[in-house]
């Protein structure tokens, strides 16, 4: 399997440059105005991250299986929630909460100078873990674990980013954002609004309701 995989992989890296151009294109038809968000994305062959069977899809605006019950975001949700997240600016240590395949994750490795990512399923974890390591994401720290919990021991986040719905907006990871800090978030069940959270004072927080989404559910525990 070694061998043969990047000879199934070479007819799609050829187009992969072509057909990420095309997802460019549609994304900024979709209001995705954020440059640097868009040559993030550009950089990161989604092919990789999905079943070979499904490859021919990678590039669709579409969400797709990964096992265990989860998917890869569609490109314009990446897109979108990275957008929000970064608001125009640099940004320095981000959480992530479900690290997935780790399509998310790669990208924001192109956007921020350290990324924390929580995944409780484990198998996902290694999958992620791999292909981080094929496209050489060192800035990124995966870890097995509760993502409702955040991580205290690593806090605070300037932005923390949630890529499952959530029945509320846990108060763990309120507390974990910095003062100015943002936090992307799909909460509910079968209405889910994509929220955005900004940390005002230490006490304060400004919640700020975005458009309607659909993920799969945020749950706790590991597996």
């Amino acid at each position: 399997m070694a061998i043969i995989r990047p000879n199934s992989q070479a007819g799609i890296g050829m187009t992969s440059l072509r057909t990420r151009e095309r997802m460019l294109v549609r994304l900024r038809e979709q209001g995705i105005k954020d440059e640097v968000v868009l040559s993030a994305i550009s950089t990161i062959p989604r092919h990789i991250f999905v079943d070979e069977a499904l490859s021919i899809r990678a590039y669709e605006d579409v969400s797709l299986p990964i096992g265990y019950g989860q998917t890869i975001s569609q490109p314009y949700i990446v897109a979108r929630m990275s957008e929000i997240l970064r608001n125009g600016q640099p940004l320095q240590k981000v959480l992530e909460i479900g690290t997935g395949c780790g399509y998310q994750t790669a990208v924001l490795s192109r956007l921020a100078k350290e990324v924390y990512s929580v995944e409780r399923i484990r198998p996902l974890v290694m999958k992620a873990r791999g292909h981080l390591r094929e496209l050489k994401c060192i800035n990124v720290k995966l870890d097995h674990a509760d993502g409702n919990m955040g991580l205290p021991q690593i806090a605070p986040f300037d932005a923390i980013i949630v890529t499952a719905a959530a029945s509320h907006i846990p108060q763990d990871l309120l507390e974990q954002l910095a003062i100015g800090g943002r936090l992307v978030i799909p909460v509910g069940t079968d209405e889910q609004i994509l929220f955005l959270v900004e940390r005002i004072s230490q006490s304060d927080y400004r919640q700020t309701k975005l458009e309607p989404v659909k993920f799969v559910p945020l749950l706790g525990g590991v597996s």
